[in-house]
C-alpha cells in the first residue's frame, strides 16, 4: 500500500492513500475528510472541536439515511445520537455536543495511519489537549486544496465511502464485494438477494486508484462532468470477448482513459 504513494510522493497522493486505503472499522475517515473539504476556506488555520462538529455530524447523518451500518462494531452511542438527530429526537445543538464528546474519540488520532503506519506528510496537527481543543491544518493541507486534483476528492471520497458500506452491508469484506459496471449510466451497481442495488459512480470510484491519469498514455483526466478532459470507461479486457470472460463487467476489468482510446 505504502507504494501508491512513495513511487510518486505528492500531497495528492499521500491523501489518495489515506481515503483509499486507511483503515476502516467505521466511517468517520470518510466524514473527517469531507468536513475538511468544506472548511478549506477558513481563514484560520486553527479548527476548533465544535466547528468541526457540524459539518462530520451531517455528513454522517445523511449516509445514515441510506446506509444505517456505518462501523463495524455491534454499537456505537455516537451513531445512536446521529440516528437520534435524524429521527428528530434529538437537535443540532444536542448532536453538536455529543459529537465533541464521542465523534473524534478514534478518528483525528488514526487519520494519518495507513496499514498500520503514520504516513510521511501530515495534513492536521492534533490540539485537542490545548485550552483550545481543536485540530490544526497543516501547510501541507493548505498547498493541497490548491492542486488541480482537490476538487476530484470530495467525489472520490465519497465513492469510497458508498463502497465501504455496500460491503458492511453484505456482511463481507472489501475485496469479496462483487460490483459491476452499467454501461449506460457510467454507474457501479452491485446484487443484493437479486436485487440491483446501485452504489456510486464508476469514474469517481476509479479516479483516485489511477491518481487522476488515464491508464494508457497518464495523461491527466478529468471526472467533472463537460470538462474537455472527461476519462471515458474502458474495460481493459475488450467487451467482445465476453463469452470467453463472463465476469468481464466487474470493476476489476475498469479503467479510465481519454477519450479515444
Amino acid at each position: 500500500m505504502s507504494q501508491f504513494y512513495e513511487v510518486e510522493p505528492s500531497l495528492e497522493n499521500y491523501w489518495r492513500g489515506i481515503i483509499l486505503f486507511g483503515n476502516n472499522v467505521a466511517s468517520y475517515k470518510f466524514a473527517l475528510a469531507c468536513a475538511l473539504y468544506e472548511l478549506a476556506d477558513s481563514n484560520n488555520d486553527f479548527i476548533s472541536l465544535e466547528q468541526l462538529a457540524e459539518p462530520f455530524s451531517r455528513h454522517i447523518c445523511d449516509h445514515l439515511k441510506e446506509a444505517p451500518k456505518q462501523t463495524t462494531s455491534s454499537s456505537s452511542k455516537f451513531l445512536t445520537s446521529c440516528s437520534d438527530f435524524n429521527l428528530g429526537k434529538i437537535d443540532q445543538d444536542t448532536l453538536n455536543l455529543q459529537t465533541v464528546r464521542l465523534g473524534f474519540q478514534n478518528v483525528i488520532d488514526a487519520f494519518h495511519n495507513v496499514n498500520r503506519h503514520e504516513i510521511a506528510k501530515r495534513f492536521f496537527i492534533d490540539e485537542r489537549k490545548t485550552a483550545g481543543k481543536g485540530i490544526r491544518l497543516t501547510n501541507d493541507f493548505f498547498r493541497l486544496t490548491e492542486s488541480d486534483a482537490f476538487p476530484s476528492f470530495k467525489p472520490e471520497t465519497d465513492a469510497r465511502w458508498k463502497l465501504v458500506e455496500s460491503a458492511w452491508q453484505m456482511g463481507i469484506a472489501r475485496n469479496l464485494l462483487h460490483v459491476e459496471h452499467d454501461a449506460k449510466t457510467k454507474g457501479l451497481f452491485t446484487r443484493i438477494s437479486d436485487r440491483r442495488v446501485n452504489i456510486t459512480s464508476s469514474r469517481d470510484s476509479l479516479n483516485g486508484y489511477q491518481k487522476g491519469r488515464c491508464f494508457y498514455c497518464f495523461d491527466r483526466i478529468s471526472i467533472e462532468p463537460g470538462d474537455a478532459a472527461l476519462a471515458d470507461v474502458d474495460h481493459f479486457i475488450p467487451w467482445s470477448v465476453k463469452h470467453i470472460i463472463p465476469s468481464i463487467n466487474g470493476i476489476w476489468n475498469l479503467v479510465l482513459a481519454c477519450q479515444g482510446w
